[in-house]
């Protein structure tokens, strides 16, 4: 099973809806969806605040690569245009990690290299990993750890909304006979 951490974000036309076709196209793959929260740009450029979110996802079907594609198509669908560095964008979706993969490739650097500088990241994924780690230059810390370490200016642009994209785990019909795995209390 290959499991992914997705970060989510959206500031340009209805944010909400393109978060939510995220959430739409993945579907049953979906582990775990944090709240929305609203964060103020990152990188510098003036443009209006984003609605962030982090996804966890399993799909046997895909590998590292799958994952970026899959988001890029996300993407492509909301009709993103790369066209300015941290620049506005109508839907973001960032591969954080997946199954603790490491690696250097330009195309897809796992674990995504800023990750743990991004509030707007560690915020949501302790929502739906509160004991969640992540690995960075060969240090594995707890993601409450990364979150210490930033800036108080870095915490205090992100906020939780009321904004929910429609999927709890609460909601998905009990199995008696399923057991959570490992990697559903690890994230």
């Amino acid at each position: 099973m290959s499991r992914a951490v997705l970060s989510i974000g959206s500031n340009l036309g209805d944010r909400l809806a393109h978060l939510r076709s995220v959430t739409e196209a993945l579907g049953d793959r979906i582990v775990a969806v944090s709240p929305v929260y609203t964060t103020a740009p990152w990188g510098g450029v003036d443009q209006q605040d984003f609605l962030n979110a982090v996804v966890v996802a399993d799909d046997p079907a895909l590998d590292s690569r799958g994952w970026l594609r899959l988001g890029q198509q996300l993407e492509a669908a909301a009709d993103r245009v790369r066209v300015q560095r941290w620049g506005p964008r109508s839907l973001d979706v960032d591969v954080v990690t997946c199954d603790e993969i490491v690696s250097d490739d330009p195309e897809l650097t796992l674990p995504h290299p800023r990750a743990h500088q991004r509030a707007f990241v560690l915020v949501p994924w302790l929502d739906v990993a509160p004991d969640g780690t992540l690995t960075v230059d060969g240090e594995r810390r707890l993601l409450t750890d990364w979150l210490a370490d930033l800036d108080d200016a870095e915490r205090a642009g992100v906020h939780r909304t009321d904004l929910r994209l429609g999927f709890h785990p609460e909601d998905r019909e009990p199995d008696e006979d399923r057991e959570p795995d490992e990697g559903e209390r690890r994230c």
